[in-house]
C-alpha cells in the first residue's frame, strides 16, 4: 500500500475529527461569513510526485482556497433560489460519502441501498400529499429533473404517432406549448434534440403575471387538430412564483391528448403550508414533476426528484434502459434505477433527504416554508414603503422581484447590486422582467431571520445614498 494512503488508513481519526471541527467551525459563524468574495487564486497544475498525506493537503487547501468559499449555505445569500442544509442532512450527507454506494438495486446481491430512495421517494409524496402512483428517483437538479421527466414525454408522443424515438431518434416535430419555462426546461429541450426554440409560447394572464392564460391555452390546443403534444407549466416561476392554474389545466386534461408536465423546482414546497397548498392544487393530475431538494428542502447540493407516473414505467423503460439490462416482464419486479434515468453511476443522494425528512418531519418543513414567506414579506414590505425601490410585482410566496424607482435609474441598477453583494453581507442575482432590470431575492435558507432582513436593509439604504 502506498505509503501515505497507509498513513491517511492509520490516523483516519485524526483527519476526520480535523475535518469536522474545521466545518463546525464554519457552520458557527456562517452568519459572519462574507456571501461574496472578488480575490483571485493563480491556478497550480503541478502535482507532487510522492502526495502530501491527508492532513498536510488540508493544511494547503486553507491557504490556498478556504477563503474563497462564500456562505450560500448562509441565511443572507438570497441568489439563485439555495438553501442551506439542516444538521440531519449533513449527517446524512457525511455518511453517504462514508458509505459510497451506487445505488441502483433493490433486491438481489451486492448494493441494495435503492431501497432507502424508494422510501424517501415515498416519504416525499406523503410529504406534498401526492398519491403513490408516481414513480420517483433522485437526479442532480431541477435541469436533469426537467430532462428525465421530458424524455419520456418524448417518448410517449412519439407512440402516439408510432414511432419509437428511444430507438430510431427523433423523425416528427414535436408540438411543445408553454407560457414561462425556466432556463433548465429549455436546456433540457435543446439536450433531447426537441430544441430549445421548438416552443409554441401561450399568452400570459393580464394584470402582471407569468401563468398560463387558459383560454388562449385552449385554443392553442385547437388548432392543433388533435395533434398529440406536451404541455410544460409552472408551479412557481423564477421570478415571481407565479402558478399555473392545475385545476383548469386537469379539466383540460380529460378534453385532449397530451402530456402534461409541471415543473415545481421549489414551488411544489407550497403544499408544506395549510396556506399555501391551495397553489398547487390539482398537480396530482400531471403525468410527470419536477422538484428541487437542494433549494427548499434544504439539503446539500447536488439533489432533486424527477415523479413520472407509474402507467408509463414502460415508456420511461424503453427512453432509460441500460443496454445490458435486457428487459423481462413487469420492470418493478427487479426494478433497478439503472432502467429509469440517465444515470448508470450514482451516489445515494436519497440519504440526507431520508435524514432531514425523518429528523424534522412535516411539521418541521411547514415552519420552514412559511417562516421563508415570512420573510419575503418583510422585505418585500421594505421594497414598497421605500421611495428609493419599487416593486416588480406582487410578492406572492418567496421570491421579491425589485428594482431602482424611476425610468432614470434603470442603467444604475446593475451597479447598486454589484455594490450591494461587494458589502459580503448579501447576495442577489440581477434579472430582466417586463422589459425593466430588476433585482431577485429569494428566501429559502431554513436559518434566516428578520434580524438577517434588518442587516440587509441597513446595507441597502446606505448605499442608495451614495
Amino acid at each position: 500500500m502506498n505509503e501515505q494512503l497507509k498513513n491517511d488508513l492509520t490516523h483516519l481519526d485524526s483527519l476526520l475529527e480535523a475535518v469536522k471541527l474545521q466545518g463546525l467551525g464554519f457552520l458557527e459563524k456562517i452568519s459572519d461569513r462574507p456571501t461574496s468574495v472578488t480575490a483571485s487564486f493563480p491556478s497550480d497544475g503541478t502535482l507532487n510526485e510522492i502526495g502530501l498525506g491527508g492532513l498536510t493537503t488540508l493544511e494547503a487547501f486553507n491557504n490556498r482556497f478556504e477563503k474563497l468559499l462564500v456562505a450560500s449555505a448562509g441565511p443572507r445569500y438570497w441568489g439563485f433560489v439555495i438553501g442551506g442544509a439542516t444538521p440531519a442532512a449533513i449527517a446524512g450527507d457525511w455518511l453517504t460519502t462514508i458509505y459510497d454506494q451506487n445505488t441502483q438495486a433493490t433486491q438481489g446481491q451486492g448494493d441494495l441501498s435503492a431501497v432507502i430512495e424508494m422510501e424517501t421517494i415515498k416519504l416525499l409524496l406523503d410529504l406534498f400529499d401526492l398519491p403513490r402512483d408516481f414513480i420517483g428517483g433522485f437526479v442532480t437538479g431541477a435541469t436533469m429533473s426537467n430532462f428525465t421527466c421530458l424524455a419520456v414525454a418524448r417518448q410517449w408522443l412519439g407512440k402516439q404517432l408510432g414511432k419509437d424515438f428511444a430507438k430510431d431518434g427523433l423523425t416528427e416535430r414535436i408540438n411543445i406549448l408553454t407560457a414561462t419555462p425556466h432556463s433548465s426546461t429549455l436546456k433540457s429541450l435543446a439536450m433531447l434534440g426537441i430544441g430549445s426554440n421548438n416552443l409554441d409560447k401561450v399568452k400570459v394572464m393580464e394584470g402582471n403575471r407569468e401563468s398560463i392564460d387558459i383560454e388562449n391555452l385552449d385554443l392553442r390546443i385547437k388548432a392543433l387538430n388533435g395533434q398529440p403534444f406536451i404541455l410544460i407549466t409552472s408551479g412557481g416561476t423564477v421570478n415571481t412564483v407565479d402558478f399555473d392554474d392545475f385545476h383548469a389545466i386537469s379539466k383540460l386534461k380529460k378534453k385532449y391528448n397530451f402530456w402534461w408536465h409541471i415543473d415545481g423546482a421549489f414551488g411544489a414546497f407550497a403544499t408544506c403550508s395549510s396556506k399555501h397548498k391551495q397553489l398547487m392544487s390539482g398537480w396530482e393530475n400531471a403525468d410527470s414533476i419536477a422538484i428541487d431538494c437542494h433549494k427548499w428542502l434544504n439539503v446539500p447540493y447536488d439533489s432533486a426528484i424527477f415523479l413520472v407516473k407509474e402507467q408509463y414505467k414502460i415508456l420511461q423503460l424503453e427512453t432509460f434502459q441500460n443496454s445490458n439490462a435486457p428487459y423481462l416482464g413487469d420492470p418493478m419486479e427487479n426494478f433497478s434505477y439503472m432502467n429509469f434515468l440517465p444515470e448508470n453511476s450514482r451516489r445515494l443522494r436519497a440519504l440526507p433527504v431520508w435524514f432531514s425528512l425523518r429528523a424534522y418531519g412535516k411539521k418541521g418543513y411547514q415552519e420552514i416554508v412559511e417562516n421563508s414567506i415570512e420573510m419575503a414579506n418583510y422585505f418585500g414590505r421594505f421594497i414598497e414603503n421605500n421611495q428609493a425601490f419599487e416593486l416588480l410585482a406582487l410578492v406572492r410566496l418567496n421570491t421579491v422581484c425589485f428594482t431602482l424607482s424611476g425610468d432614470e435609474n434603470q442603467e444604475k441598477v446593475a451597479a447598486f447590486l454589484t455594490n450591494l453583494n461587494g458589502t459580503g453581507k448579501v447576495f442577489m442575482t440581477p434579472t430582466l422582467y417586463n422589459n425593466k432590470k430588476g433585482i431577485r431575492a429569494a428566501f429559502v435558507n431554513w436559518r434566516t431571520t428578520v434580524a438577517d432582513i434588518e442587516l440587509v436593509t441597513a446595507e441597502m439604504s446606505k448605499l442608495i445614498k451614495t
